[in-house]
């Protein structure tokens, strides 16, 4: 079973930028899509897809709410995953998990045009953005 760690988390002021990253523990591209998904702390809410990536063309798919502000990207060699957030708002507070393509055991996302199942969270990086 994959493993997945994330880092980079912090706290920054809005319109600031932070860089996440998500190493797994095996090849990245066997994997085929990984993605990034968030869980805010307001009561009611649920763990919402951010960006996902596929890992052998490139192909980038993003949430409505982060288009044009984030950046996903991946480096097979050492089969990380990363997510720029640039303009950061205080409402993306959260904590961010990253999350391997998962066919068979995943929980149903869609993120932007892309829908598929994803597990093997990380342990998650907490990103805290202050207006």
């Amino acid at each position: 079973q994959v493993q997945l760690v994330e880092s980079g988390g912090g706290s920054v002021q809005a319109g600031g930028s932070l860089r996440l990253s998500c190493r797994a523990s095996t090849s990245t591209y066997r994997l085929t899509y990984l993605g990034w998904f968030r869980q805010r702390q307001e009561p009611g809410s649920g763990r919402e897809g951010v960006a996902v990536v596929w890992t052998g063309a490139g192909t980038a798919y993003y949430a409505d709410f982060v288009k044009g502000r984030f950046t996903i990207s991946h480096d097979n060699a050492v089969n990380t995953v990363f997510l720029t957030m640039n303009s950061l708002k205080p409402e993306d507070t959260a904590m961010y998990y990253c999350a391997a393509y998962s066919p068979t055991t995943g929980t149903q996302y869609r993120i932007g045009s892309y829908q598929g199942k994803f597990d093997n969270w990380g342990q998650g990086t907490q990103v805290t953005v202050s207006s």
